[in-house]
């Protein structure tokens, strides 16, 4: 059998039945790494012998009746999540041997479910970037073309799922960073409601912006990992103390009577490639013949949601990766003359290029004279912004709009024009700013065969809701579980 094809719910069943064992499961997923990781570049880091012992604890705990859901499950970590005893480098070379003492609430969680961990993903240097390109180590490429990025910065789990490396994957989101590799790889994303999942053990990039969330092959996949995952955390001064409903036993939404608001200013954006936009009107068209109905909405502060977030998400980074400075932990430099010269050296050897310029970016924009100018207008836009939703959603049930502006580009495309680049995140980033979630799910093709994603944004810790109509919607048009040729 070839188990790395499976969902979790499918291997779940076979789990339980008997019919197949955790550790045939898990052998079966490290044979596909094996056998097609090298074209992709998915993983930094390999488990074999831990995921094969943790396979083991996992069946004979699945020989009980009260094994969690999650039992004997193989999945993937983004390299951002500590992980007790194995490296995380956050795909950078100043944390290329960072062995974390402790594990992220996250992590823990999914090993208290008997979960099966089988390796850590590559990714974007500290989640700055949305290709994959800008890891330290190699890029990740898209399983349905292996000369395009598979976005990013969750790139190297995006691409894991696609390609049946593993049977779903934690990823984290800070300004699409789960949404937008999801949508270019073909599979399901969901970005909770900042405080829903704890950061605690998350890496942090901008702590008022990132949020763990979750990639996998289809919709009821993803709610149950999500729901394995959220809940509150006293290690997380932003979790939110707010019960969890049963993501995993909800059904698909009642479409009649819905109100799903398309927001104009993101139609009429420049540059959106006519395949996006024909998959979007399509999959709008075919929620309206099932009896939702379409709102109008206005998010008149979105066109300045890319210029607020490159202020504060780069200010707040500048503060976070203060601590790497060849003192505490990480990289040091060799050689340096004096303490000056080290951390100097440090940081300058150890940082990419993206990471040194959103530092730079940050301390400016943080800097005497100029926090007023702009971290503090960042702020007030970013206030607006939440406004905007509030309004919105007045007026309808959820938000809808394309998950990127344009199919996955091809491998160095764009690494030479950074704001180009940062254009790629222009439907997602208003949703890490206001604090929302937002699911991408699968809503068609390209002309050349490449995924593409359909966003559906929640008010407030409305998981359950965008799940709902993410069912719906991928029983309406039928390509869940769709999976390149490798």
């Amino acid at each position: 059998m070839d188990g790395y094809k499976l969902s979790i719910g499918s291997a779940a069943k076979l789990l339980r039945g008997r019919e197949i064992s955790s550790k045939e499961l898990t052998q079966s997923v490290l044979d596909r790494i094996a056998a097609v990781d090298g074209k992709i570049g998915a993983y930094l880091t390999l488990c074999r012998d831990e995921a094969l012992a943790q396979a083991e604890e996992a069946d004979r705990r699945l020989a009980r009746p009260d094994a969690p859901p999650l039992c004997g499950i193989p999945l993937a970590i983004k390299d951002v999540l500590c992980t007790k005893g194995v490296r995380t480098t956050c795909g950078s070379k100043i944390l290329e041997n960072f062995i974390p003492p402790y594990d992220a609430h996250v992590i823990s969680l999914l090993k208290d479910q008997g979960a099966v961990l089988v390796g850590k993903t590559n990714m974007d240097e500290f989640a700055m970037g949305s290709s994959t390109e800008n890891s330290a180590y190699f890029p990740t490429r898209n399983p349905w073309d292996t000369a395009r990025i598979p976005g990013g910065s969750s790139g190297g789990s995006a691409a894991a799922v696609a390609a049946d490396m593993c049977l779903a994957a934690l990823g984290s989101d800070t300004g699409g960073s789960v949404r937008q590799p999801a949508s270019h790889c073909g599979v399901v994303g969901i970005k909770p409601t900042y405080g829903r999942v704890s950061r605690f053990g998350l890496v942090a990039y901008a702590s008022s912006l990132d949020q763990v969330g979750v990639m996998a092959k289809d919709v009821s996949d993803c709610a149950l990992l999500l729901q394995a995952i959220a809940g509150h955390d006293r290690r997380d001064s932003t979790s939110a103390n707010v019960p969890v409903p049963a993501y995993s036993a909800a059904g698909p939404a009642t479409l009649r009577g819905l109100r799903i608001g398309v927001v104009e200013d993101y139609v009429k954006t420049e540059g959106i490639d006519p395949d996006v936009s024909r998959a979007f009107d399509s999959t709008v068209a075919a929620l309206t013949a099932q009896g939702a109905e379409v709102v109008s909405v206005r998010l008149p502060h979105a066109r300045h949601a890319v210029s607020a977030y490159y202020i504060i998400a780069p200010a707040e980074a500048s503060s976070n990766l203060a601590r790497y400075d060849g003192v505490k932990y990480g990289y040091r430099a060799p050689d340096s003359g004096d303490l000056l010269d080290m951390y100097f050296d440090t940081r300058s050897r150890g940082f990419g290029d993206e990471v040194k310029r959103r530092i730079l970016i940050g301390t400016y924009a943080l800097s005497s004279g100029y926090y007023d100018a702009y971290y503090r207008k960042a702020s007030q836009v970013r206030t607006l912004l939440c406004r905007d939703f509030t309004e919105a959603f007045s007026l309808c049930d959820l938000v809808v709009s394309p998950v990127a502006p344009t199919p996955a580009f091809h491998l160095g495309e764009k690494t030479e024009d950074p704001l180009t680049m940062y254009l790629s995140d222009i439907f997602t980033l208003s949703v890490n700013l206001a604090g929302l979630p937002g699911i991408s799910v699968p809503c068609g093709f390209s002309s050349q065969g490449l995924p593409i994603g359909f966003q559906i944004i929640g008010d407030y810790f409305a998981e359950e809701k965008i799940l709902g109509l993410a069912r719906s919607l991928e029983a309406i048009l039928g390509i869940a579980g769709m999976r390149p040729e490798l």
